[in-house]
């Protein structure tokens, strides 16, 4: 009877230090449109050229203009990053 009675003390006791967790998250939407530009002409062989794109800066999207940049390994192409589901995929570099 006794350890029923410890139990039961032990629990009510211990659900008073429980505080309720509070989450917050913070969207920003869908970035907007992908700029226009026009490509410079590639400054060599060995060269791949990264699209423009926007990217999540804080709590808003900010710009990365576009750039030519020497591939990491041969046939290298660039994936661009891209917003789906509302989540933000970071571009990579793929065979």
């Amino acid at each position: 009877m006794k350890n029923k009675l410890l139990a039961v003390v032990l629990l009510a006791g211990s659900s008073l230090f429980a505080a309720p967790a509070v989450v917050v998250g913070v969207g920003i939407g869908a970035p907007p449109p992908p700029r226009v530009a026009v490509v410079p002409v590639a400054p060599g062989p060995g060269y791949a050229w990264v699209g423009g794109y926007w990217y999540p800066a804080g709590a808003r999207w900010a710009w990365r203009g576009g750039y030519w940049a020497p591939r990491p390994y041969a046939r290298a192409y660039w994936v661009g990053p891209r917003y789906f589901g509302g989540r933000y995929y970071r571009g990579y570099w793929r065979r």
